[in-house]
């Protein structure tokens, strides 16, 4: 992974050689950290903006007060210092990792009294998944229970079942895994918002065991603003996406990435004519292509 060359960590800009924490680190021993996926676009106007930063930051915020961890910053702070590093390692368009967590001096399972770790680091990355349509294969591991942890919040330790998940899928020769609830309905991907399409319909799994992205919530609104579609949220499942017409994934990582097959049945017609226009308005507003959609974009 080609890292920027200067990190940003508890208020000073280091080069990212010299970025260490401890090997007894609480967030390294139990997941007590906090991050957030952030892309930054070449814009069409040839010059550089982030996407959705704000909103961004007020969710890792929000996940931070799950685990009662204060960030001694504020979102307007973060947000500058955030711009400043793009600047400083020449990245026009990439991938931004803000993490806040509980650092050394503390184990045990309580984290009050570790050192708190506020950092951000830049890197460039291409597509997550694919510009072409995925095959998609449906975890055996689900989706973790709304009541063990806060699904709504983006805390470092919750994405191991991300990870069980994607390792399994990728070991059976899909692109991608599909996590169902604990009802056994469909939630979303390891990092990924669904969406389907039917007769006309956008769906989408209703909050309570998802991460309701900001991705998601872009598209939402791009498809009622720009296509006259609402969304329903809703209870979806695994029946009713093999008989969707369309079948896309969401995510900062992996934008607007359409699915070609689940557990090996192809999705309707394959023409996904809806979802490739989102995904090209999508492509379109982050690059400041759409006026309308100009207060989402943080210009460096």
């Amino acid at each position: 992974m080609d890292l920027g060359a200067y990190v940003w960590r508890n208020g000073k800009f280091v080069k990212s050689e010299d970025a260490h924490i401890s090997l007894v680190n609480h967030a390294l021993h139990y997941g007590s950290g906090v991050f957030e996926g952030v892309r930054s676009y070449q814009t069409v106007d040839g010059g550089s903006a982030i996407f959705r930063l704000k909103d961004h930051y007020e969710r890792l915020f929000y996940s931070a007060s799950i685990l009662e961890l204060e960030i001694p910053y504020t979102i307007e702070e973060l947000m500058e210092v955030t711009m400043e590093l793009l600047r400083k390692n020449n990245l026009s368009a990439g991938y931004i990792r803000p993490v806040a967590m509980f650092g050394e001096n503390k184990m045990g399972l309580n984290p009050k009294g570790a050192v708190l770790e506020v950092f951000i680091a830049v890197w460039p990355w291409g597509k997550y998944l694919s510009d072409k349509p995925i095959r998609v294969g449906i975890s055996p591991w689900i989706r973790i229970h709304p009541k063990s942890l806060q699904c709504d919040a983006k805390v470092t330790g919750h994405y191991v079942n991300s990870i069980l998940s994607n390792l399994w899928a990728v070991r059976n020769n899909y692109k991608e895994a599909l996590i169902l609830d604990f009802e056994g309905n469909v939630a979303e991907g390891p990092g990924e918002n669904l969406f389907i399409i039917k007769d006309g319909k956008l769906l989408t799994p209703k909050p309570g065991s998802i991460l309701p992205g900001i991705t998601r919530n872009s598209i939402m609104q791009i498809a009622k603003k720009e296509l006259g579609i609402e969304t329903i949220e809703k209870t979806i499942t695994k029946e009713e996406v093999f008989a969707a017409d369309e079948v896309f994934f969401t995510g900062t990582a992996a934008e607007v990435t359409i699915i070609e097959s689940v557990d090996g049945k192809k999705i309707g017609d394959q023409k996904n004519e809806v979802s490739e226009k989102l995904k090209t308005i999508y492509d379109e507003v982050v690059r400041g292509g759409k006026d309308q959609y100009k207060d989402w974009l943080s210009y460096l």
